[in-house]
């Protein structure tokens, strides 16, 4: 069985395809080649791994990525929010122009091909109903979420007419991501505890008396890995899903830190507000409603500290 993984030079792509590999199968199947399709080859060092490094929004760039045995399609690769919304033209052409290009390309291999799209819960708008469903309605209030949008649109058109077997799952944001910050207007969420925790000083653009929708990166890829297995069938006629996480204030993500790493860690943390950012960030809604994703077999991070634990561990591993 062979696989493409689009955006696996990236964090949360080249973990998924670690995952899999490991996993060593789908559906009772040997996972025999993953293709990693990005601007960048895959940092995975596996003989299994071949890169196709090239701009996704380019037809001939996807053909390159296709065999005949290709039974899955996992779409991760977007322009991020901030850039999303600076770049609209670029924002389009990836984030949207490109997903139906790898939608046409599985049509055109007649229907049997597993496609799993991330989405963002920047889909949604502020002032709705909490918690929310994956009945609630999209209504985003930025480029990024309207092209996440009409993705989710076209994967569940896509699997309705047959052309696929597509499931749509709504990320929340991921904490700790490791590295240095990206132009997503939530890459502060991970620098607040990332760099204190590596002795450096980190800004929060927002009041920290708001709430975001988290979720630690393994249980994010595990849940990922967990969506391009499941059924399709168990989903009904909307394969979307809100993936499971949990709601918690910026302040106390900071209470947390301490916690874990003493009140040295907490004031490396200095609060300085961007317009920018927060017109992004205030535009997210900070609740869902699980039950739906857990009933699916998802699963949902227990408390913000082992997150943080999390994350010690991997600095420690790093450094090894």
């Amino acid at each position: 069985m062979h696989i493409i993984i689009t955006g696996a030079a990236g964090f949360l792509g080249s973990r998924l395809a670690a995952r899999l590999l490991e996993q060593g199968t789908l559906d009772g199947q040997p996972i025999s080649h993953i293709t990693s399709l990005d601007l960048a080859p895959c940092p995975v060092e596996d003989s299994r791994i071949e890169s196709v490094v090239g701009d996704i929004s380019d037809p001939d760039v996807i053909e390159r990525a296709f065999r005949d045995d290709t039974m899955a399609v996992c779409h991760l690769a977007a322009i991020v929010s901030s850039h999303a919304e600076a770049e609209f033209d670029e924002g389009m052409a990836i984030n949207f122009d490109a997903t139906r290009a790898l939608l046409e390309a599985c049509r055109q291999r007649g229907g049997h091909i597993r496609f799993l799209f991330s989405s963002s819960l920047a889909v949604f708008g502020p002032g709705m109903p909490e918690p929310l469903t994956e009945q609630t309605a999209p209504q985003p209030l930025s480029s990024y979420g309207t092209q996440k949008a009409m993705g989710e649109l076209l994967v569940n058109d896509y699997s309705r007419r047959g052309f696929v077997d597509g499931r749509v799952c709504r990320l929340p944001t991921i904490v700790v991501r490791p590295g240095r910050p990206n132009r997503a207007a939530s890459s502060f969420a991970s620098s607040i505890i990332r760099e204190p925790l590596s002795g450096e000083e980190a800004i929060c653009p927002i009041d920290p008396e708001f709430a975001i929708w988290i979720c630690s990166p393994e249980t994010i890829i595990n849940n990922l890995a967990h969506a391009l297995s499941l059924d399709g069938d168990r989903m009904d006629t909307c394969r979307t899903v809100n993936l499971p996480g949990m709601s918690i204030q910026v302040k106390e993500m900071i209470e947390g830190l301490e916690r874990v790493a003493g009140k040295d860690a907490g004031a490396l943390v200095r609060y300085e507000r961007d317009p920018q950012i927060e017109a992004i960030v205030y535009s997210w809604a900070p609740l869902f409603d699980n039950r739906h994703a857990l009933s699916l077999g998802f699963e949902v991070d227990e408390n913000f500290d082992d997150i943080v634990r999390a994350h010690q561990r991997y600095l420690a591993d790093q450094t090894h």
